[in-house]
């Protein structure tokens, strides 16, 4: 659902523009007092329109200041917009960033975004105690970082996010198991592969025509299986993606397709249409975000479902992608900076936080809101303890050899490749990109 912004060419504008002496009357009534200026908020989130519009009118009865939102969507258009609007200093008083940190940190490094790590630990830290750890984190420096960007917290979070396995109980009862113990070990994950496919059901989907995606799944069990330090270590170049391990990870995509478990086409299934497939009751298993709840709920809410991490390969435990999810910046060029800041921390706060959950069904960044959640919203609150995202690594990948990777299993999912020549082409790429890298590097030095 795309919403554009409207300009609204009033009688009073018109007004104001053919005659400069009425911009000091206004329309209506001589000597009528203007209204204070509303801080801008831009975003684009059409599902919490109507909320954030809600929360603007309860800010300014609360606060006496306006603030106005404005969404500009999809979200393509709209990093194209900020993009736009930093190269001509004409960013709102708060918005927000998307891509990956190296896009954060260009934008840190030329002024538009202010350091809020002082607002932070204001009054022994209550801010920044009162959101979720991880999810400050994916907008946070440490030192050093490979950006030399500054140490601290650059954004607010205003939500969280991490990626499960959802699971049907009504069809788990149906294939003869426990419905409160789905699958805890791989092993007995792909065993449901085989009587699902007897009884006319799909074992698993998820949007994996949507390579991030694969990416989440494979990201997951490499951290579980090899630990974070080795995982960074292959990013840095120190570890080859030939490593037995890195073979290991890519194999379990070579099981899944062996064991019946996925539909059919799951690599070219969107995950709309997986969301659809999962909802209407045709599928055992999905890996999908928490915004599924909300999403599962409009398509069927009569649907009973749990939610679990990925089963278990290790005696190591168990990650899930995640972290914040959708986070606010205050333009440091702003002159109402400090206005902004008093503004989100309002919007962070546990009442505004739980009218956020009631109206989207997204999981609050504050820790006290996300107390008392619905059963399923609850199920991945309790797990965000245990999110990674490879955004938080000291060291970030290549595009292009995450491109190879995820390409690669998905060649291993519909049997053109074996895990080791996917290995193989991976690192390929990886020591092409590392070439590159130091013939610039060589001719940067010489200029």
């Amino acid at each position: 659902m795309t919403s554009r912004h409207r300009i609204r060419v009033t009688v009073c504008s018109i007004l104001a523009l053919a005659s400069l002496p009425l911009l000091t009357i206004g329309c209506g009534k001589s000597g009528q007092a203007k209204g204070p200026t509303p801080l801008r908020v831009w975003h684009w989130m059409t599902d919490r329109e109507d909320a954030f519009n809600e929360l603007a009118k309860r800010y300014q009865q609360q606060t006496g200041t306006p603030v106005r939102f404005e969404l500009y969507a999809p979200s393509d258009v709209y990093a194209q917009k900020v993009h736009a609007a930093a190269q001509t200093n004409g960013l709102p008083d708060v918005y927000g960033i998307l891509g990956e940190m190296r896009d954060l940190a260009s934008f840190i490094k030329a002024g538009h975004v202010l350091p809020l790590e002082e607002a932070m630990n204001q009054d022994s830290g209550a801010w920044r105690n009162a959101l979720f750890t991880k999810a400050l984190a994916v907008n946070a420096f440490s030192k050093p970082n490979i950006y030399d960007v500054a140490p601290g917290v650059y954004g607010v979070p205003i939500d969280v996010m991490n990626i499960q396995v959802y699971y049907n109980t009504k069809l788990l009862a149906k294939l003869g198991l426990d419905p409160n113990a789905p699958p805890a070990t791989w092993k007995a994950f792909l065993a449901v592969g085989k009587p699902a496919k007897e009884q006319g059901l799909l074992g698993f989907v998820s949007g994996w025509a949507e390579a991030w995606l694969i990416d989440c799944f494979a990201t997951d069990y490499a951290i579980h299986t090899m630990g974070e330090k080795k995982v960074a270590a292959t990013y840095r170049g120190d570890v080859s993606y030939t490593d037995p391990d890195w073979i290991n990870v890519l194999t379990l995509f070579a099981q899944l397709r062996d064991s019946g478990l996925l539909a059919e086409g799951i690599v070219t299934m969107g995950n709309k249409r997986a969301e659809q497939l999962f909802a209407n009751g045709q599928a055992v298993f999905a890996f999908n975000g928490t915004w599924g709840v909300n999403v599962y709920h409009s398509m069927n809410p009569d649907l009973e479902y749990g939610v679990m991490l990925l089963p278990k390969l290790v005696n190591r435990p168990m990650v899930t992608w995640g972290g914040a999810g959708s986070s606010f910046f205050v333009n440091a060029k702003s002159p109402r900076a400090s206005e902004a800041i008093a503004f989100l921390k309002w919007l962070t706060a546990e009442p505004q936080q739980q009218y956020l959950t009631d109206a989207t069904q997204n999981i609050p960044s504050n820790r006290a809101a996300a107390a008392a959640l619905p059963p399923a919203l609850a199920a991945f609150a309790d797990d965000m303890d245990a999110t990674v995202h490879p955004r938080l690594f000291s060291v970030q990948e290549d595009s292009s050899v995450i491109e190879a990777f995820d390409k690669g299993i998905q060649s291993i999912l519909i049997g053109e490749l074996t895990p080791e020549q996917v290995a193989k082409q991976v690192e390929d790429v990886k020591k092409l990109q590392h070439q590159r890298r130091a013939q610039l590097d060589h001719a940067h030095a010489l200029q």
